[in-house]
Order: structure tokens, then sequence, then C-alpha cells
């Protein structure tokens, strides 16, 4: 017993010390005085909070699972040793409204009022559930409880009441937390200053009244302080009932203890017992299945060893000295269990001494909550108690003392009931795997889908912070066709224009077209470049390169294009010259420059020119020598959404020479340079350089089978952080993307979808990071259907830039934006028949808002859907 305990129990009540009852069930709560940045400081004590992340182990290998268990038990009992903790795993709700504030922020660019309003409504739909992680441990004895009491009502007898906090102490304490994190961090739960409003939430959230926003302030004390932790509580034998500012019942809540465990848990697995609580489900009145999320506090002490072998010696000496008086009795008989007990605890011992394993005393408490009634509360601590009885461990409502257990679960208060604890190995709390379950996504960001393992929650994703974090800036969208990933990185890069970027997509599918109806869905300022003989000039690069860097691209271009016996003659020459006069014109263009050759004295630079003016007359030639009409949108490095749509690319092979080319192939390939000339140039341009930019290539194998398709995927992915300019990338085919040692080096994001062959499923695997063998394949192959074997679109495993694996769902905030990004061909015709058929009737006028939502609100846009 510690010396503030012993002096704690010198006031003990003579009733609870006939009843063997602790003086810590009798105390009041303690009394807060200050909450700080990782700091809850009360009249007994100040305790250092953190933020524990948490750690993707659903799909992660049992080898690595049971590394991460050993690093977390080595952590518990090196960095925790001598302190007393306190585990908190909480539950929020995904609020719509704080999203809505969020957006506000994030999106610069479109009608951000509709899209924030659009997310708010799905968020609020999903009713998604987020756990937070908190660890407390306690850093300062302030003052004994009998003391502080004491000191509290004489105070309050002399109407004195002094709630700061001297600066003084506030520094040491600061300091004291803010060492303790240096050594957090460096363990698997990542450790972090939890924030002042984060700790404000955790305490005034108990009392399920409505709160106003703590201050944002460096310290929150006095009145502020004092109306977050108003609350009214009447204790029951088997509930603690929460009444309202008004006092009406706002909450039922029970506290559960767990009396016994078995003696041996198998992790990983299903006894990992504070990881499963995502996982618990009860049947509501209403007939749904729904998750209960009860939330846990675990108060634990970590032995220092010395500590812990002496305990160990005591208990061995103790059975030692048993087994020998039963020897020298008449009966000579020892117990078996006398026996087992000497062995176990000289094992202990040895295990002790050799490793850095230790003991701790814990004392897990649940937490179920019900809003509704008392008849759902205890549906709810129904499911919970038979959940843990199919993992062999006994859960209980405790009867007769819910008012001591929840007061011991507040934030800053203390052990009321140590009677209901354990005492075991460091390695039985790291088992629990309370950091495990799902995680992925960046830490902050626009939201882009639903977590699918053990743990509830969303995952976010900005494609284009990479740059910002000092980071690589690739991401790959890799999977077989129909399974969702050219409409997922479709959202990405919409997302992307949202946040004011300039986005590109290069499209050589040909569905694309549903990016560029989203985008004026959301009122983005959206260009669509399809390149054909209706589309004349608009890849012209004398339109779209400076002056300086037009003229020999644009040779380069026409060189692809003409045939090998006049490059051998030196056609270079009269091109070269021919591009220089068109360089100092005032207008120039490739088609000036086509024409210049067509009437030159020269015949091999009068049969180049002939030559080109055919080519302008193809459907691959138009965009890139044509004569533009009026009308055409032509490429300009503008910030925006576009989208550069290059049907019938039909590109070489790499290492194919260029005599061995045949036509169609040379002014593919040179159309290709154009538009690869133009994305390079718009994200090197110096007054774009402050402007994040997005090149997004559906169907990538297109390119890495091509030596000019490399070298561009190369280069933008070496050169993304320094352009500030983001690849994204879509493929049917990863295995030809391990080649490509400039595009794996920059890749911080992987969203694998299902994919059928051995040959991709083992490629991908090795781009997510997860070993390859059968496992991984039986997870690629069927991460794309439901259980009943449907399609389930959209559904992927990610890799985030922690290197986390899980399961995902990509979202959309609304159907109707689904719709317009949709690349199936029966719902293009269908949307382009309805849209043509409402022009027809009157129905649609042009200058009217964006289509309505499915709740009646009105959406951004300029042109409907």
């Amino acid at each position: 017993m510690s010396p503030a305990k012993t002096k704690q129990a010198k006031g003990v009540s003579r009733v609870g010390r006939i009843l063997g009852l602790g003086a810590e069930r009798f105390m009041p709560p303690p009394q807060l005085v200050a909450v700080a940045d990782g700091l809850v400081v009360t009249t007994t004590n100040a305790t250092a909070w953190y933020v524990l992340s948490g750690a993707n182990t659903d799909l992660m290998p049992e080898e690595a699972q049971d590394l991460e268990q050993d690093a977390a038990a080595l952590a518990i009992s090196k960095t925790l040793a001598g302190y007393e903790c306190h585990l908190k795993i909480l539950w929020s709700q995904l609020d719509g409204e704080l999203y809505r504030a969020e957006a506000h922020q994030m999106f610069t660019a479109g009608d951000v009022e509709a899209f924030a309003d659009m997310w708010a409504h799905r968020l609020d739909g999903l009713d998604l559930p987020q756990r937070h992680l908190l660890l407390g441990v306690k850093i300062a004895e302030r003052s004994t409880a009998m003391n502080a009491t004491i000191k509290d009502a004489t105070a309050s007898a002399l109407g004195l009441r002094h709630t700061g906090l001297p600066k003084s102490e506030l520094a040491e304490l600061d300091a004291a937390a803010r060492r303790l994190e240096r050594r957090l961090e460096a363990t698997p739960w990542r450790a972090k200053i939890a924030p002042a409003e984060l700790l404000a939430w955790a305490i005034s959230r108990e009392s399920y009244r409505p709160q106003p926003a703590p201050p944002n302030l460096p310290v929150i004390s006095g009145a502020s302080l004092v109306r977050l932790t108003q609350s009214r509580a009447i204790p029951h034998s088997d509930h603690v009932e929460l009444l309202d500012a008004r006092g009406q019942t706002a909450a039922w809540v029970s506290m559960l203890v767990m009396p016994t465990f078995p003696e041996t848990l198998y992790t990983p697995g299903e006894q990992e017992w504070l990881r499963c609580l995502s996982e618990i489900r009860y049947n509501h009145a209403t007939g749904e299945e729904l998750l209960v999320c009860p939330e846990a506090s675990v108060r634990f002490e970590v032995w220092r060893k010395g500590v812990a072998i002496k305990a160990v010696d005591r208990v061995r000496q103790s059975a030692k000295e048993q087994r020998r008086s039963a020897a020298e009795s008449s009966a000579g008989e020892t117990l078996a269990e006398t026996e087992e007990t000497e062995t176990v605890m000289e094992n202990l011992r040895q295990r002790m001494s050799k490793d850095a394993m230790t003991l701790l005393e814990d004392h897990p408490r649940l937490l179920v909550a019900s809003t509704e009634s008392l008849e759902d509360l205890q549906a709810r601590c129904d499911a919970v108690i038979a959940h843990y009885a199919g993992l062999s461990i006994d859960v209980m409502v405790a009867a007769d003392e819910q008012r001591e257990l929840w007061l011991e679960s507040q934030v800053g208060d203390m052990l009321r009931v140590a009677d209901l604890g354990h005492i075991r190995e460091t390695a039985a709390l790291a088992a629990s795997m309370f950091w495990g379950g799902s995680e992925a996504g960046d830490d902050e960001g626009p939201i882009a889908g639903l977590l699918t393992g053990t743990t509830p929650g969303v995952v976010r994703v900005d494609i284009t912070a990479g740059s910002a974090r000092g980071d690589a800036t690739t991401t790959a969208f890799l999977g077989r066709s129909g399974r969702g990933k050219t409409t997922s990185m479709e959202l990405a890069t919409l997302t992307a224009a949202m946040r004011g970027a300039f986005a590109l997509m290069l499209g050589f599918k040909g569905d694309e077209i549903g990016l560029i109806r989203a985008g004026h869905y959301l009122g983005l300022d959206s260009h669509h470049v399809s390149c054909g003989t209706d589309t004349p000039g608009v890849a012209d690069l004398f339109r779209v390169l400076n002056r300086g860097e037009a003229a020999l691209q644009v040779v380069s271009q026409m060189l692809i294009m003409l045939p090998e016996w006049m490059r051998s003659k030196g056609v270079e020459t009269h091109l070269l010259r021919a591009a220089n006069t068109i360089g100092e014109h005032t207008d120039p263009a490739s088609w000036r420059l086509v024409e210049l050759l067509s009437q030159d004295e020269d015949e091999l630079a009068r049969s180049a020119g002939q030559a080109l003016v055919e080519i302008a007359r193809t459907a691959l030639g138009a965009p890139v020598l044509g004569r533009p009409r009026e009308g055409a949108s032509p490429l300009r490095p503008e910030p925006g959404l576009w989208l550069v749509q290059v049907p019938g690319l039909t590109l070489p092979q790499a290492g194919t020479k260029p005599g061995d080319m045949t036509m169609n192939e040379r002014v593919s390939l040179a159309l290709m340079r154009g538009l690869i000339a133009y994305a390079l140039s718009t994200a090197s341009r110096v007054d774009l350089r402050s402007l994040p930019k997005v090149i997004s290539v559906p169907e990538v194998h297109v390119l890495t089978g091509t030596d000019d398709g490399r070298r561009f995927l190369d280069l933008v992915a070496r050169m993304g952080r320094a352009l500030d300019t983001s690849l994204a990338i879509d493929s049917q085919d990863p295995h030809s993307l391990l080649g490509l040692d400039g595009v794996l080096e920059a890749i911080t994001t992987v969203f694998g979808f299902e994919l059928s062959t051995k040959v991709q499923q083992d490629a991908l695997a090795e781009l997510l990071r997860l070993p390859v063998g059968d496992a991984s394949r039986a997870l690629i192959h069927g991460v794309g259907k439901t259980a009943r074997g449907a399609i389930r679109h959209g559904h992927c495993i990610v890799r985030d830039r922690y290197d986390r694996v899980a399961t995902m769902q990509w979202d959309a905030p609304s159907w109707e934006l689904l719709r317009a990004m949709s690349t199936n061909p029966k719902d293009q015709a269908e949307d382009a028949a309805a849209e043509e058929n409402a022009q027809k009737q009157g129905q649609l006028d042009p200058e009217e808002e964006g289509p309505q939502h499915g709740d009646g609100q009105n959406t951004a846009g300029s042109e409907g859907t």
C-alpha cells in the first residue's frame, strides 16, 4: 500500500472497516483544478493524458501480430513501470456538422456549401462510431484525498475558493508529461499529447448534457471547467441514471466488471478482449442488429521488477512452507495445487529474471450506455455478457457498486473498488490488443470511404498531400475491370479539384466523361477535351507550351509522324527552319507550319508538308496539326478540372524501332508526346508552382508499354514533390509496375481491387506489402465480392503511407454524384437520353442550378446532369 493510500485509510468509516471496504469507496469525487494539453489536474494529483494511435491488425500476418504484441508488452513493462495508469476506450458518433465546418476549411473551389451539405447528410445517415484511445499516467501527487476533502470543506465554510493553478507548477507538470511522451512515442501506440479540447470532451460527455464548446485557451480552469463537469447521477443497484439540466433522464449506464479470465489467452484471435469491443452487436427493438460499442476503463499499475520478484518470492515461499508442513504431518500428503503453485512461481521468477516481463495489477471495467430506455440498456448488457462468455471470459453487471465504479471510470478520479482486480503478467494486458483492429488513411483531409474491418471508422485520403508533407506523391489504383477502381480515382481527383488543385485526367478508355459531369454538378470549372476530327488543334503544342520550348517539341512530334525515308534524308532541318519561322508569328500554330512546308521550294520539305496535311485529316492527327474550329476547348495551363480523352490510341510496344512502327502507332505516339509535354509543362510552370496539381492516368498500362510513357511516369513520380504535382495511376496490370523503380519508390498509397490471376495477385500483394502466398491471393480474389458472391463495387484493400493495410469501401456523398460518375455504358446512355429528352421538352434550363438531392436540397453546378 502506498503512503497516500495509508493516510487515506485512516479516514475510513467504522462501517467500512467492519465490512473490509477500502476508504476510496467513500471518498467524494476529486475536484478538477485545470485541464491543459496533455494534463488533467485535480486537488489530489496530476495526470498526463495521451492519444494512442491504433494499429491495423486485421490483415497483419500472424508473425507480425506476435511481434506487435511483444513490443507492446515490453513498452508496458519498461516505459510504464511504477506508474498508476488509466486506459480509456471511448466512442463518438461521426458528426456531420463537424465535418461540414471542416469542409469549409478544406475545400476552396466549386460549390463548397453544397458539397459540405452532401457529406454532412451522408455521415449523419451512416451514424458511424469512431474509436478514441486515451492513456492517463499519474505523474504527480498533489495531496491525499482526505487532506483535499478537508481543505475543500474548510475553504467552502470560509467562503474561499481558489481553482487556479500556479504557472510554475503547470510548467513542471507540462515538462514531465512531454518527457514521458517522448518515450511513449516510440511504442507501437505512437502516443501523442492529448489536446485540451479532446480532454474537455472526454470529461463533459459523461454527463450526457449538451455542453458549451471548450474555450480555445492553453488552460481550461475556473468557471469554464465547472460548466464542463456539471452533471447529476442517481445510482441504482444495477445501473446509474443520468439526468439532464431539466431533471429528465438523459441516459442509463451500467458498469460491468470482468472478475474471471482463463489461465491462458490465445492470441492473435478472438480472445483479444479489448480489441473485440467493436464487434459486439445486439438485437434492437426494431429488429435491426446494431453495434453496442461498450467503452472500457482499465486502471492498472505496472510493478517494478524488484517489487514483482519479491511478491513472487513470497508466494513461492508460502507454497513451499505449506508443502513442507504437509510432508511433516501424519498424512504426509501434499495438495497438488500447492505443488503446482510452487512450480509456477519458480518458473515465473526465472522468466522475470531473464526477460523484460514483470507483473501488473489491473482493474478492467466495461461501461454500457443507452439513451433510449432501460430495456435497451439491459439488452445491450446481455449481448456484451454473452459475447465474452463465448471467449471464456466472465463479465457481469456489478451489483450495488454502480456509483463507485462509475466514478472510478471518470477522468481525474481514482481506483475505488480495489478488490475486483487481477495480478498478472504484463503480456495479459498486451494480449487484449486494445490498440488493434482497423486503421488506415491520412490523419486529416477529405473522407474517401469507410473501414470494413473489425473497427468501424472512416478513411481519409488526400492525394495532393504528399508534397506538403515532404513525402512522395504517387497513388495507385490497381485491379480488374468493373470493380470500381476508375470511379474511385475519379472521386479522388474530383476531391482534389474541390481543394483548388489543377486536376488533369488523361483518358485512354473513353468512359471517363462522368468526371466532367460530376464537376459541373459541383460547380467546378470543368473542361473536356476529346481528341478527334471534331476538335482540331486542341492539343497543338504551339498553343500549349511557351514559345521558347514549343518549336523543338513540335519538330519532335512531326518527326515521329513522318516515314523513315524522310527522316533519313534530313527532313529534320526543314522542319526546324519552318518551326522557328512560325514561332515568330503573332499566332503560332502547327497548321501554319504545315502550310509553310507545303509551299516550300524544296521537294523534301514540300513532301513532308503534304504528308502532314493528310495526317491532319485523321482522328489522331487533327488534335495536333489541325486548324482550330470556333468553340473548341483547347488545352490551357489553368486551374480547374480537365479531362483529355484520346479514344483509339494505339501505342507501340517498348523498344520498337521507329522504322518498325505502323503509321497508326507513329501518330498515336506523337499525340501522346504532345499530351505528356502539356502535362509536364503545366506541372513545372513557375506561376503555378504554389498550386497543388494532380495528373490522373486511367489504364496506365497503355503508357507502361512504351518507352515514352515509362519515362513520363518515372519523371512525374520522381519530381512530383518538388513540383507539388501528384500522380494517380489506375491499372489492371500491377505486374507491369514492378519494373518502374521511380514509380514504385514514389508510391505512398495503394488501393488494391479484385484480381483473378496468380501473377497479378502476387504483384498486388507485393505492392500492398502483404506476404505473397495463398492467403493473400484468396484475400485479393475475394475482396470484390460479397459473402453471397455478388460484385461489391468500390471495395478494396488499402495500404496507407504508414504501411497499414486494411479493407475499405469507397463512398460518395450522394447517389446523384455517384451516378454522374458511373463508367457503365448503360448508365451513361440512359443519362444522356434523359438529358436530351428533358432539353427537348424544355424541362432543363441551362441557367438553373444543378440537380436536386434525394432530400429536396439543391446542389451546386452550372449545368444539370
